[in-house]
């Protein structure tokens, strides 16, 4: 046990390397899917909505998908998991891209692109490193794994857009295809599975892992907050870019938008890293809810503009994932690293049912009313929800899920 931590323990930069990079690549091309509502639609006919639709249908699979992907990466390996995630994604972008109908659509962009990004998804690459370093670490560990996803969307985002212009939307995602299939030599650097170690539980079975989790009061107030997160950033990343163009901008600035909130979100999610081991994480993701609603609302009030765009986007940027890595600390607090996966897949659940409202919903009222004001109003409503709901949470671990001491 002691060599195997040891070699744990040298390999840890080339784990975390590997890791961001995979991050980088998935979120980043994952980031990219509201620059493809304009052409996409123009081409075929289509509603915002039957395209929101396939994304929102994306975004629940990738949440249904996720507790699946981290249990089987805890017991059955990481480069497995996420070699087969990347295989999966760039199907189902090969698919969206060739289809030309709205069920291609729907099974390549929705269900397929949805299980590629949930089993290839920075989530089990966080589940690896929380395996590979020691508790007190991971809250800062887990922002540069959030911080590689933002750099990720910071890229893509703007390069999408050029390839959008340059070869057409189809030809982008498949070379976003081709950009994924680089996830399978990277993820050898993350192979192995989570190991007993003197934080694991007993042994619990799938079904009574949850029972006990979700009987964890604090558990479920963060799976409920994390809901309109999901909702938050899908409704943003798919409908911004549109919300810019609807107010009389070039979709160039919406594709420099979602750039800066992945550049800003580098600095959000380092920064919420670092004080998720410095201060109660509860009150850290409390002010970030609440500090999105003051955004939000600041935003609406101000006539948009070029400037206004960017300055929403810098400022979003800095919460966009800082939740993330308390809310995965919070997790793995409570019941240690050995079902972190698991469970925090099962969190991610929530924040992915957010996300599909938030899609879908954006879509739907767009067409009926010819505007997306409802769903901002609706999103600085759930901020003011969520932040109630954190405030209570209390950090310690469940008693339900006692370590094992040592033989």
């Amino acid at each position: 046990m002691n060599n195997t931590k040891a070699a744990t323990k040298n390999a840890l930069p080339i784990i975390i390397i590997a890791g961001c990079i995979i991050a980088m690549a998935s979120f980043g091309v994952r980031s990219t899917f509201g620059l493809f509502t304009l052409p996409v639609t123009a081409e075929f006919g289509w509603s915002r909505e039957t395209y929101g639709l396939a994304l929102a249908i994306q975004n629940l699979v990738w949440g249904l998908i996720q507790p699946i992907a981290g249990g089987v990466a805890d017991r059955h390996g990481t480069a497995k998991t996420l070699s087969l995630g990347a295989l999966i994604y760039a199907a189902g972008l090969l698919l969206m891209a060739l289809g030309g109908t709205q069920a291609s659509l729907y099974l390549g962009g929705g269900l397929l692109a949805g299980i590629g990004i949930g089993t290839a998804s920075f989530a089990v690459v966080m589940a690896a490193f929380g395996r590979a370093v020691p508790a007190e670490k991971r809250s800062y560990v887990f922002g540069i794994a959030t911080a590689a996803s933002s750099a990720g969307q910071f890229v893509f985002a703007p390069i999408g857009q050029q390839f959008i212009n340059s070869f057409g939307w189809q030809t982008t995602l498949i070379y976003f295809a081709a950009v994924l299939m680089l996830i399978l030599p990277l993820s050898f650097a993350l192979r192995g599975k989570t190991e007993h170690s003197s934080e694991d539980t007993e042994d619990l079975s799938v079904v009574e892992t949850l029972r006990r989790a979700f009987q964890h009061k604090s558990y479920n107030l963060l799976v409920a907050g994390f809901f309109v997160c999901g909702f938050h950033l899908a409704f943003i990343t798919v409908h911004l870019p549109a919300y810019l163009v609807q107010s009389g901008l070039s979709p160039d600035v919406g594709s420099w938008a979602l750039a800066l909130i992945g550049l800003f979100n580098i600095v959000g999610s380092l920064g919420a890293g670092y004080l998720g081991g410095k201060v109660p994480k509860q009150y850290l993701l409390a002010s970030i809810y609440i500090s999105r609603v003051v955004v939000t609302g600041l935003f609406l009030l101000i006539p948009v503009s070029e400037a206004s765009a960017y300055l929403f986007a810098a400022l979003t940027g800095l919460l966009w994932l800082a939740t993330v890595p308390p809310t995965a600390a919070l997790v793995s607090g409570f019941f240690g690293p050995k079902y972190m996966g698991m469970l925090y897949g099962f969190a991610f659940l929530s924040h992915q049912v957010g996300s599909f409202f938030g899609v879908w919903l954006g879509g739907v009222i767009f067409d009926r009313t010819g505007s997306y004001d409802l769903v901002w109003y609706l999103g600085i409503f759930l901020g003011l929800a969520a932040t109630a709901l954190h405030i209570p949470i209390n950090e310690k671990r469940s008693e339900r899920f006692q370590v094992v001491a040592p033989a």
